[in-house]
């Protein structure tokens, strides 16, 4: 097998290929163009985006060229995999706004990359060939060249033939792999990468290019990541994992993978960061803290999507939370008026004005349940369990400050004092 599609498998990357024999000697035979496509159905891509996107810089960085199709066109329509339900249609103008926006997300990522003459990766919107198609003619050079029994097999249809499909979404199949042969077009684009929801999309793009051009072209999909209980990777108490620092904080993003579990540490290791195999298997061998490695894949990632900087300062904060030293102005923290401690706090309102509670009753169930903490210093914290008690003032460190804890692993730093307000990051809360 190519080398570069091994070191993907090896990463935990391949699930399906449509030929790997052909596709290896074609890879071995000199660089390969591929793509990776995304519709800019919202603002932020998460963490689950990201994994067609890590294989695509291994690929580049193998000498491969990627190309990074935003989908600017085929969201008009809303891809049905994966989906119980009609996607939202979004105007036009948002779709554009939204393509920007992940653009700018992903060419920071695929840009932050030490390595000097690896590959190189190109942006196109399928908007420019697709907005103005002319669906009479797409039919008869397009449509004809699809069943639609075949495409009712693929398990994408299926599962929405259940709660019904619509004809908008019914049509995204052939828009997609039309992409991939107006990339082989104008790139010679010979390969597209995805997750496994794709695969009907793919392999349907593949035979359309031998089909009307005669050559063969390939498909590669990669497995859902899961957790190791099972769930969904990615998804927080909040929501998704964001790449967006305005949704999901950078230090609430490096705590993510700094508390997975210690089963998911090697997996994530291998697909999440660009330390070498070795590296990886040397962190997670018998008898290393699980700590460590957690703490280097939250830092690898933290620095891929939001820069060394912001990794320094997330492991800082984190170090600070759990009594290791590090910069305690590093945690997340709000700055909240100290008149109301001298009136008293009641202690709700102060996990909701922390962002630790969005709703009384949440606040509630965690004070009740023994997760509600709060003191002037990280290790020095006691447990309210009364849901009527009152902070005031004298909880207050010398310097204006306190600590609160929700659960084992999410904590604020409260700030009062004038100093203190000072280190407070400019996106945080000021009541």
């Amino acid at each position: 097998m190519n080398t570069a599609l091994a070191n993907l498998k090896e990463r935990g990357f391949f699930s399906q290929c449509t030929n790997t024999e052909s596709l290896s000697a074609a890879m071995d035979g000199g660089p390969v163009t591929f793509y990776v496509g995304v519709d800019p159905t919202g603002s932020s891509l998460h963490i689950g985006h990201m994994v067609p996107f890590f294989a695509l810089r291994h690929l580049k960085e193998a000498g491969h060229k990627g190309i990074v199709l935003i989908g600017g066109g085929t969201a008009r329509i809303g891809d049905p995999s994966g989906k119980t339900e009609l996607r939202k249609i979004l105007s036009y103008e948002t779709l554009d706004a939204n393509a920007d926006s992940i653009s700018a997300q992903l060419n920071r990522f695929l840009s932050n990359n030490p390595k000097a003459n690896s590959g190189v990766h190109i942006f196109a919107n399928n908007k420019d060939w697709l907005a103005n198609l002319n669906y009479i003619d797409f039919l008869r050079e397009i449509g004809s060249h699809f069943s639609v029994n075949r495409m009712l097999s693929f398990e994408a249809y299926k599962l929405r033939l259940e709660t019904g499909l619509s004809f908008l979404e019914f049509n995204y199949q052939l828009l997609q792999s039309y992409d991939f042969l107006e990339l082989y077009r104008r790139y010679d684009c010979l390969l597209q990468i995805g997750g496994d929801d794709q695969w009907g999309n793919i392999v349907a793009g593949a035979d359309l290019i031998r089909r009307i051009e005669g050559m063969e072209a390939f498909g590669m999909t990669f497995p859902l990541v899961t957790t190791s209980d099972g769930k969904k990777m990615g998804k927080t108490e909040k929501g998704a994992l964001f790449l967006d620092p305005a949704i999901t904080s950078p230090y609430e993003f490096f705590q993510y993978w700094r508390n997975i579990h210690d089963e998911d540490i090697k997996r994530f290791l291998l697909m999440f960061t660009f330390c070498c195999i070795d590296e990886c298997e040397k962190l997670c061998a018998v008898g290393k803290n699980p700590n460590d490695a957690k703490e280097r894949l939250a830092w690898e990632i933290t620095s891929l999507i939001h820069g060394k900087d912001e990794a320094d300062k997330a492991l800082a904060g984190a170090k600070a939370a759990f009594g290791r030293g590090g910069d305690r102005s590093a945690m997340p923290s709000v700055v909240l008026s100290p008149e109301k401690f001298e009136a008293g706090y009641n202690i709700l309102d102060l996990f909701i004005d922390a962002g630790l509670a969005g709703t009384k009753s949440e606040a509630r169930r965690l004070v009740e349940q023994g997760g509600a903490f709060v003191g002037k210093t990280e290790t020095a914290a006691d447990t309210i369990s009364d849901i009527k008690a009152v902070i005031g003032a004298d909880a207050l460190s010398a310097s204006g400050e306190l600590i609160l804890r929700a659960g084992k692993k999410r904590y604020c730093r409260i700030a009062t004092s004038m100093a203190a307000k000072s280190h407070v990051g400019k996106n945080r809360k000021r009541f």
